[in-house]
């Protein structure tokens, strides 16, 4: 694999990033020692820039064993996913979201199967933390852009971990990469925050995240952020940070006849 050759994520994840790495206005460091991601979903800014070290992590521990399956043999889990491909259907869908392996590589096929197979790609757990969501209207599971040999060599340079993100910031060093996409506070006019795994990502968190970016900067980190725009947001970041505004599509609209246009803020640290 040559450092100019194109990876995208092989997962479909809810505030994915594709859209923000072919943003011609949002530039990212080319040079810095290790890069940090703490909130990882389907890791569309890591794969963009292929770091040669780092430490992407996240709490959805599902998620996080896919990756790690498929740095170790990912040609296991692509047979597996050959598999769900060819059995496919309404019936085996939902066997499968019901019945979740135990086993590595089996795991992981399945998270990607699901994924691959659901409305919108939408991760969603139940009290039980089961797997709730309905099948999609995609059918294949195979993509043509697959390539798990380059993903797996990607990730082959950097520690891969299931953490709370302040263990992952306070890694941090000077001449880093930090890039946080955390989970949206929904409104400016409201108290309504996202989920995160089984707990609400709320004030107390959004806080917590302030902090350590802000140690992590006076370390010497390069700290770029994401959010929607939030007036409450806004105002924890705005004297220790530029805040771009960068127009973006929704994707998560159950048709693409509704999917249009909306802003999202881009906070990089002073």
């Amino acid at each position: 694999m040559t450092t100019l050759e194109r990876v995208t994520p092989f997962l479909k994840w809810a505030g994915g990033k594709s859209w923000l790495v072919n943003n011609i206005n949002v530039q990212f460091p080319t040079k810095f020692g290790k890069y940090i991601e703490p909130f990882l979903g389907s890791g569309a800014v890591f794969f963009d820039i292929k770091p040669k070290s780092g430490i992407i992590s996240d709490l959805n521990g599902d998620l996080i064993d896919s990756y790690t399956a498929i740095r170790s043999d990912y040609k296991s889990v692509e047979e597996i996913l050959k598999y769900h491909h060819h059995m496919h259907s309404k019936d085996y869908y939902y066997m499968m979201r019901a019945t979740k392996p135990t086993e590595k590589y089996s795991k992981a096929a399945w998270f990607i199967y699901l994924n691959r197979t659901c409305w919108n790609g939408l991760y969603r757990v139940n009290l039980k933390g089961e797997f709730n969501v309905p099948i999609g209207t995609k059918t294949s599971v195979i993509m043509r852009k697959d390539n798990f040999k380059a993903v797996s060599e990607i990730l082959g340079a950097v520690d891969i971990v299931k953490q709370d993100f302040s263990h992952s910031l306070s890694l941090a060093d000077n001449g880093d990469l930090i890039f946080v996409d955390p989970p949206y506070h929904n409104s400016s006019l409201s108290t309504k925050f996202v989920k995160y795994q089984d707990t609400i990502f709320g004030w107390d968190e959004h806080f917590r995240l302030r902090s350590q970016l802000i140690e992590a900067r006076l370390k010497g980190a390069h700290v770029i952020m994401t959010h929607s725009v939030t007036e409450s947001i806004e105002y924890l970041y705005k004297d220790i940070a530029d805040i771009k505004l960068v127009s973006r599509r929704d994707t998560l609209a159950a048709s693409s006849d509704f999917r249009g246009r909306y802003m999202e803020m881009v906070i990089i640290f002073k």
